[in-house]
């Protein structure tokens, strides 16, 4: 990105002027070397971002901003209902609350260490993994709308969760207002058989050795402790969620000239929140949230099962689990009035404070957990949201590492095997059904985490509690 088109605030700040069409300004928070990694078309993007109505303080973008749908992957806007805003299909994303959840073993790396192997092929065997992955639960009509409203709590219901777990996972599981009649008859096919699938891409299953803590008293308050192991699997709502994505980013397009709406960009494709067409969409999009919520509770409940074949007394309680690509209704103060405003957050993660009421009364004392993949070759982050990122981001912070080239590109400069060998004679094991794919996820195609996480903590986003080394990698 060209810096000069930027004005630095400050040494993980820089500010995009609002001028012409811009109603705020944009922010991006990152440093000058992670800023100069970004593609242009993430200037253009966040810039475009701003001109959307109803937009309230600034077009944000995260330490992991790259270019994406309309919104920066690492995008964060707010609108406000009753100044005309908008909410936007491309502000969310195709793979609807995509997001991450962590386990808590009580293993030690040495005893993963000893049954690497089978364990990882076991995983990848027991959850279905891949492009179009099927698993064995099959959802009727009646099955279908039950999960599109009850989220995790109908995976608990069904026998495939904890009822513990819900209170780890944001909103206790399952999002209000999701209207399954919304969301159609096709993307309803499409999610029959894929409950409880981890899908393709950037999404994961790994085993996790806790190798460094940051804040001994958050870590604690989180469960987690040097040496011990965790699991954390990384995916969203699958094909229901890309197709309401696809719908309704078709519908909005067509529509917006009806509804008074000048998009800077066909991709930021939105709608005023009061209109039909808003109202239809945040609807499916919460039955989408929830279908993700309960996918990920379900893999989940398939990873406990192996876990017990293993080790008999390993219970795997969950940490937390937090969604990105979302846009929620949120209370945040705004010229000294709390205000109800639309949050989009894409590929950004929430990230309330120590004391925040809508958290968790055992966690709340810390910050929201903050979920961070790296790179399987690399590792990851757990952080904590701080009181600070309220007036930063709107209670925001980045996702994971970000990329730095595209799939495409990735293929051009490695092969599946040659990244599945190096991995593995660094001591970590891949399993994974495309080769393929595994090259389009190999560690070099991403930003340095370290680099991205700092800038975040930096920046007032959250604060770094732990990093964790990848054991086992199961890609989709």
């Amino acid at each position: 990105m060209d810096l000069s088109r930027l004005k630095k605030i400050s040494e993980v700040e820089w500010r995009i002027p609002a001028r012409g069409e811009m109603r705020v300004p944009g922010v991006i928070f990152a440093t000058e070397g992670l800023v100069s990694e970004m593609d242009d078309k993430v200037f253009e993007q966040v810039a475009n971002v701003a001109k959307l109505p109803g937009i309230v303080r600034a077009s944000y973008a995260m330490p992991d901003a790259h270019w994406g749908y309309g919104f920066p992957i690492g995008g964060v806007a707010a609108f406000d209902p009753r100044a005309g805003g908008v909410v936007s299909a491309g502000g969310v994303g195709f793979d609807v609350s995509c997001g991450v959840r962590t386990h808590l073993t009580g293993l030690r790396g040495e005893q993963i260490l000893s049954i690497q192997e089978d364990l990882a092929t076991a995983l990848f065997e027991h959850v279905p993994t891949g492009l179009g992955a099927e698993g064995d639960i099959s959802l009727d009509e009646i099955d279908m709308v039950a999960m599109l409203r009850g989220g995790a709590s109908w995976a608990v219901d069904n026998g495939l969760g904890r009822r513990e777990d819900l209170d780890r996972i944001e909103e206790g599981g399952h999002v209000a207002g999701a209207d399954p009649a919304l969301v159609s008859e096709f993307a309803r096919k499409r999610q029959r058989r894929e409950m409880g699938t981890l899908g393709s891409g950037n999404h994961y299953l790994e085993v996790q050795e806790v190798v460094e803590i940051f804040d001994p008293a958050i870590a604690a308050g989180f469960g987690l402790k040097l040496g011990e192991c965790v699991v954390t699997i990384h995916c969203g709502s699958r094909g229901l969620g890309h197709q309401i994505g696809t719908e309704f980013l078709r519908e909005m397009a067509i529509s917006a000239e009806t509804l008074g709406v000048e998009l800077p960009d066909r991709e930021l494709a939105c709608a005023p929140i009061g209109s039909d067409l808003g109202q239809r969409y945040l609807g499916a999009m919460r039955a989408a949230i929830n279908c993700a919520l309960a996918n990920r509770e379900i893999i989940g409940h398939l990873v406990r099962q192996v876990f017990a074949r293993f080790f008999l007394h390993a219970e795997l309680p969950l940490m937390f689990d937090v969604s990105h690509n979302t846009c929620k209704a949120e209370m945040h103060e705004v010229d000294g009035e709390m205000r109800e405003l639309y949050v989009h957050r894409k590929g950004a993660t929430r990230a309330f404070g120590p004391g925040h009421g809508n958290l968790p009364e055992m966690i709340r004392p810390f910050g929201q957990p903050v979920l961070i993949g790296g790179s399987m070759g690399t590792g990851s982050f757990v952080l904590a949201g701080m009181t600070t990122s309220e007036d930063r981001a709107f209670s925001s912070a980045c996702h994971g590492a970000g990329r730095r080239m595209s799939r495409h590109a990735a293929t051009r400069n490695w092969s599946g095997r040659q990244v599945v060998d190096e991995l593995r004679a660094r001591g970590i094991v891949v399993k994974s059904p495309s080769m393929r794919g595994v090259a389009e996820e190999a560690p070099g195609a991403y930003k340095d985490v370290r680099a991205v996480v700092d800038s975040a903590e930096s920046s007032g986003l959250a604060r770094k509690v732990a990093f964790l080394k990848p054991l086992i990698c199961v890609k989709g």
